[in-house]
């Protein structure tokens, strides 16, 4: 008994998910074709900064491609997609020898061989100058360890970018302090990024630099493109290190922000918190009984989802919590997030935070409202403000979710007030409130002779006045307002089309498009078809299926998805083709395009019309299929950790298909047991004994020890603790959960 306690004691302290994170994965990316478009983030979890090494130069929003050979520089980057862009850049090279201060010329030759990858840690070899970099971060701040060789040539180069920066060399305080204003849009007239950059080796030369001109005897610089150079001579295996922080606020802030969270720690010191932080925040799930690509691929896709949204708030010298507003440009009291698309990430990422991490969720429903009485609006896609990107009215989705799910802590009438806003108009740009809303409010659809993306609103519109009918209830609002919203939600069976099965688009006299092409990606649609959008209808299957002819007629239309060529008319992109579009082609198929978010629940429809045990089939398939942990891991878009969320939700064995419900729809579970330690302290327990590769089908279910036949789970029961126990096995049961009642909800029932 002795020695089993001891060897159970140390494998649980033995138990590290942080080190079988691969920040890697997703990185072997490129504009024409997506393995995840992700880089190598260096931060802890949600943190305000984050670092990642440099293979491109300055404004290619491919920062780190793993195909790439040299580093340009380690960069403070707040880049949430190559799409989107970044914001707020400045970076930092160590060099011997010959000093070049431009991009193309600087750049060092390395190897993945002799590079390491840590959530909380990045080392690598730059071969051109024989320097050993490490970097290992905190919210706001970082620290950097060069090893240099023997050299009178040593220097370190600090680049703050083009587009109007700030340097100054401060020889007597072995410091470097500026501002870079680089940006991709959303932001106001005054943003800026302030910096500060302590080293511990005392300066022999300095240089600044004025757009492409060295100068030697100048120590400030502001100009359209500043950089600063230290040089120094060291020893062979000296070690120099930098403590760098940075504000949105001011210096003083930057400074604060630098003394609070680097000080005099030593790097392993900060090395080892930044390690504890992760490995705080990932051991919330224990996954076990899987192999060794599924834990690394698992707990890689939550080390995603747990970067943002981003913390866009600090600590003023009284400890209170302020923010720079990405929206009036004023220093704000309360909370902010930025860098999320709602388009992407309502889906699963958001339930993700409420399920798991609802104190987040809770100040990340501050921001906001924060958001909405500092620029009028809710965001849907802020970068980190108001950003021109997708479509939809999701932030309904995303707060009500968390609202009708015990999210508490912020206030509700002034978002609910912010949620009616966006139902009647459009904002200063097309992407916030809801572009069409006139036309869909009266003709109960988006007209798609006036508006791109026509269809895919619609669905989403209704999805938001569904969410918008279950928070005014919960509110008690006026019946007439709840009414509104319960007719508005049906609003998805305007544009469906009973000769193709399918939606599509619709013109404002009421008539469908004579030349309708279900493959063809655009026009009615976004980065999607027909047969991608058609499942949109989250709140409402069992009305989808009467549109359908019946749950048999849904369950062959699911199939088809499946069954079709992978085909494709991207006559409606400029160009052609798109990349989502050769992605959903290479993975074979049919037309399930899971490399983008759209159709990414289609799989867990199969639960509504009773044929549950295909849902278990294609999502472990998918799950199979379509993740690895290693460069060109994921299928399409890793988004803001959405299609990440996919993953970890499904191997947990639930998903939740419709936001604004409580509840998961059951999948199949693909660990043999998986811990949740959820914020109440309690535990609820997803046990699988008889799980492998060929046992995916349920067979039967207990949930806490009483037969479970239903083909989801409530979100109040996870939080009460338990046990949900699968028995699987190789051929599907066919009886099990084909009862109307066993059904997940749908709003015609």
């Amino acid at each position: 008994m002795l020695c089993s306690l001891s060897l159970s004691a140390f494998a649980q302290s033995t138990f590290q998910p942080e080190e079988m994170v691969n920040p890697l994965m997703g990185t072997d990316s490129k504009r024409s074709f997506s393995s995840g478009n992700t880089y190598p983030a260096i931060a802890v979890p949600w943190g305000m900064n984050f670092w990642t090494p440099q293979t491109n130069t300055n404004g290619e929003g491919w920062q780190y491609q793993y195909s790439a050979d040299k580093i340009v520089g380690f960069k403070q980057t707040h880049q949430p997609s190559p799409w989107i862009g970044d914001y707020g850049q400045f970076s930092i090279l160590p060099m011997t020898g010959k000093m070049n201060f431009k991009e193309g010329k600087r750049a060092s030759w390395f190897s993945h061989k002799a590079e390491i990858a840590k959530p909380y840690y990045y080392n690598v070899y730059l071969a051109e100058y024989d320097v050993l970099t490490e970097i290992t971060p905190t919210e706001r701040a970082a620290m950097f360890q060069f090893t240099f060789p023997k050299t009178d040539s040593a220097f370190i180069l600090v680049d703050a970018f083009d587009r109007g920066s700030y340097l100054k060399i401060i020889p007597e305080s072995n410091k470097i302090i500026g501002y870079t204003t680089r940006n991709r849009g959303g932001v106001p007239t005054n943003f800026k990024n302030y910096f500060v950059i302590e080293c511990d080796k005392v300066f022999n030369l300095t240089w600044t630099v004025d757009d492409s001109t060295l100068v030697a005897s100048k120590n400030e610089m502001n100009s359209q493109h500043a950089q600063a150079i230290i040089g120094f001579s060291t020893r062979d295996g000296e070690q120099v290190h930098l403590r760098v922080a940075s504000s949105f606020i001011s210096f003083e802030q930057a400074e604060l922000n630098l003394s609070r969270e680097i000080g005099s720690q030593t790097f392993n010191q900060i090395k080892t918190k930044a390690k504890a932080a992760w490995h705080t925040e990932l051991s919330k799930i224990r996954v076990e009984g899987g192999t060794e690509d599924q834990l690394k691929t698992f707990y890689s896709c939550l080390y995603r989802m747990l970067l943002f949204p981003r913390k866009f708030y600090e600590f003023d010298a009284l400890n209170q919590i302020v923010h720079y507003s990405p929206y009036n440009g004023k220093i704000e009291k309360g909370y902010m997030f930025t860098d999320t698309g709602f388009w992407d990430t309502f889906r699963s990422l958001f339930p993700f935070l409420t399920l798991m991490y609802p104190e987040m969720d809770g100040h990340i429903m501050e921001g906001l409202a924060n958001t909405y009485k500092e620029s009028g609006w809710l965001p849907e896609w802020a970068s980190p403000g108001h950003r021109r990107s997708m479509i939809g009215s999701n932030s309904a989705s995303v707060i009500i979710d968390a609202y009708l799910k015990g999210i508490k802590g912020y206030d509700i009438n002034v978002l609910y007030e912010a949620l009616l806003k966006n139902t009647e108009g459009e904002g200063p740009i097309n992407t916030v409130g809801r572009n069409g809303a006139k036309e869909y409010n009266t003709l109960g659809y988006v007209p798609m002779d006036i508006y791109g993306g026509s269809a895919a609103k619609t669905m989403e519109y209704a999805h938001a006045d569904f969410c918008l009918h279950q928070l005014a209830t919960a509110l008690k609002k006026p019946q007439a307002e709840i009414d509104k919203f319960a007719k508005r939600c049906q609003n998805y069976r305007n544009i469906f089309d009973p000769n193709h099965n399918l939606m599509r688009g619709r013109k404002q006299d009421g008539s469908f498009s004579p030349t309708f092409n279900p493959f063809r990606w655009g026009d009615e649609f976004v980065e999607g078809n027909s047969w991608h959008y058609s499942w949109s209808v989250f709140h409402d299957f069992k009305g989808l299926s009467q549109l359908m002819g019946g749950n048999k007629k849904m369950e062959a239309m699911l199939d088809s998805v499946f069954t079709l060529p992978p085909v494709f008319d991207g006559t409606a992109y400029r160009g052609g083709v798109i990349h989502e579009m050769v992605e959903m082609q290479v993975m074979n198929m049919g037309q399930y395009a899971h490399g983008n978010q759209p159709i990414q629940h289609m799989i867990y429809v199969y639960n509504y019309c009773g044929a549950p045990w295909k849902t278990q089939l294609h999502v472990r398939d998918a799950m199979n299929k379509l993740y690895r942990p290693t460069p060109d891991g994921y299928c399409g878009d890793e988004d803001n950790g959405q299609t990440s969320a996919w993953y970890v939700f499904s191997a947990m064995g639930f998903y939740p298909v419709c936001p604004g419900t409580p509840q998961y729809v059951i999948g199949s579970p693909l660990f043999k047991k998986i811990t949740l330690s959820l914020e109440n302290g309690k535990k609820f327990i997803i046990d699988s004994p008889q799980n492998n590769p060929q046992n995916l089908y349920i067979q039967s279910a207990l949930l806490n020890g009483v037969a479970f036949d239903k083909n989801y789970i409530n979100h109040v029961e996870m939080l009460k603790g338990g046990v949900l126990q699968f028995n699987l096995g190789e051929r599907p049961n066919l009886k099990r959960g084909i009862a109307a009642s066993a059904a997940p909800f749908s709003f015609s029932k």
